[in-house]
C-alpha cells in the first residue's frame, strides 16, 4: 500500500511550488541595472527630472545609474576613463567618443552590429530611411562602435549675424553692408552711448565666441572668411575647407590675413571687449542677455536671436547678410555651411565591450530611437514640452518659464541635440518656436548658401573615415597644428606683428606638417567623391 502525504506536507510543498513561480515570475520582470554617462549642456538639468527617460528605461526594462558631465568636462573625464581601460555600459552624447578613440581603444566598444540585427528594430528603420546613417556609423572594417542621429530641422547654417537695429536708428545710422561700412558703425556705437542710457562705457560694439584651442567653433569671425571667398563649415574647426575640389587650410591662406587685420583694427579701435580672447562661453552668452530693457551687445553673431539676446531684447535685432570686404569687391559672398553637422550627428551612443548585459542596453538604445521618443530626446516630455494632438501629430509648446526662449528651454529641460534619435521625415511635429524663426532670420544668408556648389566646396567629413594608422597621424599633427595656430591668431587680433611675423608662422606649419596632412584629407576626399552613394 502507499503511504499517503500528510495534509500538512501537501500545503507546505504547494507554498514552496507557488513562491518559486512567484519568485521566476518577479525574475522576470526585474530591471537589469545599467551604468550610463551623458554628456551635456551646461544648462541641463538632471535627468531623474525627465519623465520620458524614465518611461524608456521602463520600456526597455532597464534601471539605469546616470553619470552627468558637462560638455566642458568631458575631455578630461573622458581621458581617464580611456586610459584607465573601464568604461561605463552606455556613453552618450554628440561625437563623445571619436572614431580615432574606437581605432586607438578597439577592446574597450562593442561592436552593435549583431545586436542591432537582433534588438534594434527602430535602429534599422533608420538605417533604411537614411542609408547615410549607417554610412555614418560603419568604420572601415565594418563594425558598428557609434550610432549616428537624423533630425528633419537642420538648416544649411548654424550661424547668422545680428545687429542692434535699435542702436543704428537711436545714432542714425544705416545697416552696414560692407566691413569698412561695419567698422564704421562700431566706432560710432563705441564712441556715442548707442543704447542711450547715460553710460558711455557699457557698450561692447562687436562680440564673438571663444575660439578654443580644440579649434574654432560656431559663433566667431571666421563666417567673415566668406566674404574673401573661403567656404567655411561647422564654423571653421582646425581651418579646413575645399575650394573647387581642392582641399586647404585658411591657417595658411593669405586671405585670411585680411580677416586678421580687420579684427586687429576692431581691436585697437576699442570696439572689440578686453577679455575677447580669454573668456568662455557662460559670459559670452550672459553679456548678450543685458540689463532689462538696455542692450550691452551691438553686432554679434549666433544660432537665434531670442536665443543669443533673450526674449526682452530679441526686437531691438535684426538679421545680416553676409558683408563685402569693401564697396569695391567684387568677390562671390559664401557663408559657413553647416548642414550636415545639423541634420546629422556621429557616436551619439556607444556601448562597453564588457557591458553587464549587452541585450538589455540595445533594447534601451533602440528605444531612443523610437520616433515618438526621439522627440522628446530632442524636444522634452509630452506634456510639458510637447503637446500630444490626438490625432498622430505634435506641436512643441512655449516653455512653461514663460521669460526663457525656446532653444534655451529645449537645452534646460531635455537632452536637446547631445541625444541619440531618429526623426522621420514623416512624421507630424511643428518644431519649436526658434527652428522657425530662424527660417526668417537665415533669408539674408540665402543667396550666398545657394551659391556654394556642395559637391566641389564642401569637406564631408561626417560621411568620412579614416584607416586608424591615418587618424593617428592627423590627431598628433592638428593638435599641433592647432597649438600654434590658435596662439598665433589671439596675438595678432590682440597685439598685431601678423605681417611680420607670417611668413616664418608658415614655415612653422610647414615644418611640423601641414602639407601632409592636407594631401591626406585630398585623398580622402577624393575616394568619397568618386564612390558616395546618392543619399
Amino acid at each position: 500500500m502507499k503511504k499517503r502525504i500528510p495534509a500538512y506536507l501537501i500545503i507546505a510543498i504547494c507554498a514552496f511550488m507557488m513562491a518559486g513561480c512567484l519568485g521566476i515570475g518577479a525574475s522576470n520582470k526585474s530591471k537589469v541595472k545599467l551604468n550610463a554617462i551623458i554628456v551635456k549642456h551646461p544648462l541641463t538639468e538632471d535627468v531623474v527630472n525627465m519623465d520620458w527617460l524614465k518611461e524608456a528605461e521602463k520600456n526597455a526594462g532597464v534601471e539605469i545609474e546616470w553619470q552627468e558631465v558637462s560638455s566642458s568636462d568631458w575631455e578630461k573625464v573622458k581621458q581617464e576613463l580611456l586610459l584607465s581601460g573601464e568604461i561605463p555600459d552606455l556613453i552618450i552624447g554628440s561625437n563623445a567618443i571619436k572614431d580615432a578613440e574606437f581605432a586607438q581603444y578597439p577592446s574597450l566598444f562593442q561592436d552593435l552590429t549583431e545586436l542591432i540585427e537582433k534588438h534594434g528594430p527602430n535602429v534599422q528603420q533608420m538605417f533604411q530611411d537614411k542609408p547615410e546613417t549607417k554610412v555614418i556609423a560603419t568604420q572601415l572594417d565594418g563594425k558598428i562602435y557609434g550610432l549616428p542621429k537624423y533630425q528633419p530641422f537642420g538648416t544649411e547654417t548654424a550661424t547668422r549675424q545680428f545687429i542692434n537695429k535699435q542702436w543704428l536708428d537711436h545714432l542714425g545710422l544705416d545697416i552696414p553692408t560692407t566691413w569698412d561700412e561695419l567698422f564704421a558703425v562700431l566706432v560710432s556705437f563705441k564712441e556715442n552711448d548707442a543704447n542711450g542710457n547715460g553710460d558711455l562705457d557699457d557698450e561692447i560694439p562687436m562680440d564673438f565666441a571663444p575660439l578654443g584651442m580644440g579649434g574654432f567653433e560656431f559663433f566667431t569671425p571666421t563666417v567673415l572668411l566668406g566674404s574673401v571667398g573661403i567656404t567655411i563649415a561647422n564654423g571653421g574647426g582646425q581651418g579646413y575647407f575645399v575650394e573647387d575640389g581642392v582641399v586647404k587650410n585658411f591657417f595658411v591662406d593669405d586671405r585670411a590675413k585680411e580677416l586678421i587685420t580687420f579684427l586687429h583694427k576692431c581691436w585697437e579701435a576699442g570696439v572689440l571687449t578686453e577679455d575677447i580672447i580669454s573668456r568662455d562661453y557662460a559670459t559670452y552668452q550672459s553679456v548678450a542677455r543685458g540689463n532689462g530693457d538696455i542692450a550691452n551687445v551691438g553686432f554679434t553673431w549666433g544660432w537665434e536671436i531670442s536665443e543669443r539676446f533673450g526674449n526682452t531684447l530679441a526686437p531691438q535685432y535684426v538679421s545680416l547678410p553676409p558683408l563685402q570686404v569693401s564697396a569695391s569687391s567684387d568677390k562671390q559672398l559664401s557663408w559657413s555651411y553647416d548642414y550636415y553637422g545639423l541634420t546629422y550627428g556621429a557616436n551619439m551612443v556607444q556601448m562597453s565591450a564588457s557591458a553587464k548585459d549587452e541585450d538589455a542596453a540595445m533594447k534601451f538604445i533602440n528605444e531612443l530611437y523610437d520616433p515618438i521618443v526621439s522627440m522628446q530626446v530632442l524636444f522634452g516630455s509630452i506634456g510639458s514640452n510637447i503637446s500630444d494632438n490626438g490625432d498622430g501629430t505634435y506641436t512643441v509648446l512655449p516653455p512653461e518659464n514663460l521669460g526663457m526662449d525656446p532653444a534655451t528651454w529645449k537645452w534646460t529641460t531635455t537632452w536637446g541635440d547631445n541625444g541619440p534619435l531618429y526623426i522621420p521625415d514623416s512624421l507630424q511635429l511643428t518644431p519649436s518656436a526658434d527652428l522657425e524663426a530662424i527660417v526668417d532670420q537665415t533669408k539674408p544668408l540665402k543667396p550666398a548658401l545657394d551659391s556654394i556648389d556642395k559637391e566641389k566646396d564642401i569637406y564631408p567629413e561626417i560621411f568620412i573615415k579614416y584607416s586608424p594608422d591615418d587618424y593617428y597621424v592627423l590627431t598628433q599633427l592638428n593638435t599641433a597644428l592647432m597649438n600654434i595656430s590658435m596662439g598665433a591668431f589671439g596675438k595678432w587680433i590682440t597685439e598685431g606683428g601678423m605681417d611680420e611675423e607670417w611668413d616664418v608662422y608658415v614655415q612653422q606649419l610647414e615644418s611640423i606638417g601641414i602639407a601632409k596632412t592636407i594631401d591626406m584629407m585630398q585623398k580622402y576626399y577624393d575616394e568619397y567623391e568618386e564612390n558616395k552613394i546618392d543619399f
